[in-house]
């Protein structure tokens, strides 16, 4: 027989965020989908689901607000800064104050330091610098104007420290965002606003999924042969960098700020370089 709680009640105890507001930045699937569930679970007062996807959306809504936490979906296109404002205002009408943010809507579209265009450079910059900027600015003025120590989470990826040669506009991206978590830190820190970056690895996502097939052309069953591979035998889940992400947004991380956190099953600057790609340049005349 087994004495003292379980693991599961202990998990649940921990990293507690009760009575908090949250906003989730890309909260209608995948990684915001998996958060958005674990906040409620520990005890969340509100949520604002903020996404594209109305169908999504309102069904994600609606399950946690049956579950005694109040969660509204705010149909955005994030990229647009008067959709953000939008969030911002909505957030603040419906609770008049806001404890955390969640910035973890992103586009991971694919282009190397020759293909990448304008569109697809602006593309990258604007919803994943951009967005996580205009989000922090309207979520601290909110915190500030009620006086409540604040915590935001921005999702980073491993990316960032360089990345794969196709991933060249996303990887300057979330390089950006090492930057961004550091200054926007020190500067809130006498508000008690705490700042983290937290970088992903590779994650097994529906997203991920379609970016395996869809543009690498893979076969439906590439995630059985890729986890394989893998030092954990398993890609990154939602449900594991949920729990990371609320423990940052909760009172459970302390005065942590600052930080650029990576989540991976590699280490950064260890092992032996990697092998230099092909020539790339088609454009060599």
């Amino acid at each position: 027989m087994s004495h003292g709680v379980s693991m599961d009640a202990a998990a649940t105890r921990a990293s507690r965020v009760d009575g908090k507001v949250i906003l989730v930045s890309g909260g209608t699937q995948g990684l915001g989908a998996a958060t958005a569930r674990l906040l409620a679970a520990r005890g969340a007062a509100g949520l604002v689901l903020a996404g594209r996807s109305r169908a999504d959306g309102q069904a994600l809504a609606a399950e946690l607000t049956s579950k005694m936490t109040k969660a509204i979906f705010i149909e955005a296109e994030l990229a647009d800064p008067d959709a953000v404002a939008e969030v911002i205002a909505t957030t603040d009408e419906t609770f008049g104050v806001v404890h955390g943010l969640a910035n973890i809507a992103a586009c991971t579209d694919r282009g190397d330091v020759w293909n990448t265009d304008v569109a697809l450079w602006d593309r990258l910059m604007n919803l994943n610098v951009r967005t996580p900027f205009l989000m922090l600015q309207g979520v601290a003025r909110i915190m500030v104007r009620e006086q409540v120590a604040g915590s935001v989470v921005t999702i980073g990826s491993m990316t960032g420290h360089g990345g794969q040669h196709f991933l060249f506009p996303y990887a300057v991206s979330k390089g950006a965002l090492h930057t961004f978590t550091k200054n926007a830190a020190y500067a809130l820190m006498r508000d008690r606003i705490r700042v983290n970056l937290l970088n992903l690895g590779w994650m097994d996502t529906p997203a991920e999924h379609s970016i395996q097939v869809g543009f690498h052309g893979l076969a439906q069953d590439w995630l059985v042969e890729a986890e394989a591979a893998q030092p954990f035998g398993r890609l990154i889940k939602p449900q594991e960098a949920a729990r990371v992400i609320t423990f940052l947004l909760s009172n459970e991380s302390g005065m942590m700020t600052g930080v650029s956190l990576d989540y991976d099953q590699a280490v950064e600057g260890a092992g032996d370089a990697p092998k230099p790609p092909p020539n790339l340049n088609t454009h060599s005349t």
